[in-house]
């Protein structure tokens, strides 16, 4: 199996998991029980975080290191888990519209991983990578000058 093959194997556990956990808090009349949910919104996000630590670590791997693409990297992934940990908060408190908003915002976090990741993996330019973390313009472009 190629590295490739390994890849879009991980890719469609992760799919499997949010298919799952959509379906866990989609619409339903009567949810589980506070602790049953949480345990399972927790169980759902872990396997989804592990899968996409496993294909940073590859992509990572495959390519020359380059700092600031492995941190680029890990801060997003970082902030999945704290999503995670969000609606698994959500979760327990019984707050289902809070946990439909995290897990969302989750899902939102994964793609946004997915994305970075293929970038990494096509070894685009650093550069391609930095236009969401400075969205806003500098005072410069701004017309402000320096101060």
């Amino acid at each position: 199996m190629t590295s490739s093959d390994q890849l879009l194997r991980r890719r469609s556990q992760c799919q499997r998991q949010l298919s799952g956990l959509r379906l866990l808090i989609a619409g339903e009349d009567r949810p589980p029980s506070a602790r049953t949910l949480a345990a399972e919104v927790r169980d759902g996000t872990n396997a989804v975080i592990a899968e996409v630590e496993a294909i940073s670590r590859a992509v990572l791997a495959s390519g020359p290191r380059e700092p600031g693409r492995e941190t680029f990297l890990w801060v997003r992934v970082a902030r999945l888990a704290h999503a995670a940990d969000q609606a698994v908060d959500a979760a327990r408190n019984g707050n289902l519209r809070g946990l439909r908003a995290h897990m969302q915002h989750f899902d939102s976090l994964t793609a946004a991983v997915w994305t970075v990741q293929n970038a990494i993996g096509r070894q685009e330019p650093a550069a391609s990578l930095v236009f969401s973390v400075y969205p806003w313009p500098t005072r410069a472009e701004q017309g402000e000058g320096p101060r």
